[in-house]
């Protein structure tokens, strides 16, 4: 049985707070230690502060649970996905966000799953994370841990970018667009899926490559092997670029910068709803089938 548990709430949602109370108060009579991010014990009832609360900085908890429950929406849960990094810890989504992928668990089915999961039955998903890093004039600028993607994309006013692209060190092409997004199979259904780039099933080992409006409009989004290093050279200058990271973090480039993307040595374990599949979750969200 469980006995380590950690909770990270989206702070200003209020009612991912008032849930982190909740669930405290659920699991405390069953022996259960509870990791929460400092300060927000403040917002719980004094009552709650017994010994098996334990107010952490959020950095801390991934190493002191044997799961970690994210609530709020896929964003949250994203940024969670970067704190765990190799510690390669279960973490239970539940979705209070909007349309949320990776945030599978119903706040309905909640209690009757995690009655499960502390019981040590329940079944993970494993997503492959990438390693996302920028260097320039051959020095490593910045690296990143990346669920869904890194995308490059050109500012507000500037014009098409040039991204000369790179697989295994073999030329693919120029893309010529507003810009490219390099996919996870997790970030399929997220900026992947807006820009016309395939949905692929998340256990999937690849790689997808999809520019964004490419001036060639023969420029097609391309699945590649996994295990292979894209780069991608920006070749157009006086121009705005940034590169974005899981749509969280963000890194100004320049003419000549290298973006390199590839397979991190650790994985990211999602534990599944035992109630619905992932083909569930897609109709439900992508609303297939209404007319």
């Amino acid at each position: 049985m469980m006995k380590r548990i950690g909770i990270i709430a989206k702070q200003n949602k209020p009612e991912a707070v008032t849930l982190t109370g909740r669930l405290v108060e659920w699991l405390q009579p069953k022996g259960v230690e509870v990791f929460i991010e400092e300060g927000i014990e403040k917002s719980l009832r004094p009552n709650l502060r017994a010994p098996f609360l334990n107010p952490v900085k959020r950095e801390e908890i991934p190493s002191n649970a044997e799961m970690i429950i994210v609530l709020g929406g896929d964003g949250t849960l994203l940024s969670v996905a970067r704190l765990v990094g190799s510690h390669e810890v279960p973490i239970l989504g539940v979705n209070l966000g909007g349309l949320g992928f990776l945030t599978e668990i119903t706040l309905e089915e909640l209690y009757r799953v995690l009655e499960r999961v502390i019981q040590g039955d329940f079944v993970t998903d494993e997503r492959v994370v990438f390693h996302a890093a920028v260097i320039r004039r051959e020095e490593k600028l910045a690296e990143f841990i990346v669920l869904n993607d890194a995308v490059i994309n050109k500012g507000a006013l500037a014009r098409i970018i040039d991204l000369e692209t790179t697989i295994n060190g073999e030329y693919l092409t120029t893309f010529k667009s507003d810009g490219l997004i390099i996919s996870t199979p997790t970030g399929s259904t997220a900026y992947n899926l807006s820009a016309g780039g395939p949905i692929v099933y998340p256990s999937l080992h690849c790689i997808i490559i999809t520019p964004i409006c490419p001036h060639t409009l023969t420029n097609r989004p391309i699945m590649i092997p996994d295990d292979v290093e894209v780069r991608a050279i920006l070749k157009s200058k006086q121009q705005e670029v940034i590169l974005t990271l899981d749509g969280q973090q963000g890194f100004v480039l320049e003419f000549d910068d290298v973006v390199e993307v590839k397979k991190a040595e650790g994985k990211i374990f999602l534990i599944k709803s035992p109630y619905r599949h992932y083909f569930e979750v897609l109709r439900e969200k992508l609303k297939w089938g209404e007319r």
